[in-house]
């Protein structure tokens, strides 16, 4: 569990650089709403790992103490994603749609990326 809690800590580092990039982008370029819509994704797409991340806790600790396994959250997540989207529609002078469900993706191509450093460095 300390491996999870280490990948969401470098999620959390690449998550507010990301934001930086995003708010660069947005002031000083003429697509503000592509990334509007990338940071927006991109925060709930971190929500949703850290949904993930505290659902895998007790996931743990209920298979340890031998009790009834709680489920991992996947209606959360699901319908966290489904708030992004609908902001996005719904305000469509501020949010891209397109890059606000690509923003959505992005801590999972965070995860790929970790794992293939990590993988590379152990090498």
């Amino acid at each position: 569990m300390l491996n999870l809690h280490h990948m969401f800590a470098m999620q959390k580092k690449a998550f507010f650089f990301l934001l930086a990039i995003c708010a660069l982008g947005w002031g000083f370029s003429p697509y503000d709403s592509i990334f509007a819509g990338i940071a927006l994704g991109a925060f709930f797409g971190t929500y949703n790992f850290w949904i993930l991340v505290r659902r895998m806790e007790k996931f743990d600790r209920s298979m340890s103490e031998g009790t009834k396994a709680p489920s991992i959250g996947t209606a959360y997540r699901f319908f966290s994603g489904v708030a992004a989207v609908a902001i996005a529609i719904s305000l469509p002078q501020y949010f891209h749609l397109i890059s606000t469900v690509i923003g959505l993706m992005i801590p999972y191509i965070f995860l790929v990326i970790e794992r293939i450093v990590h993988q590379n460095k152990s090498h």
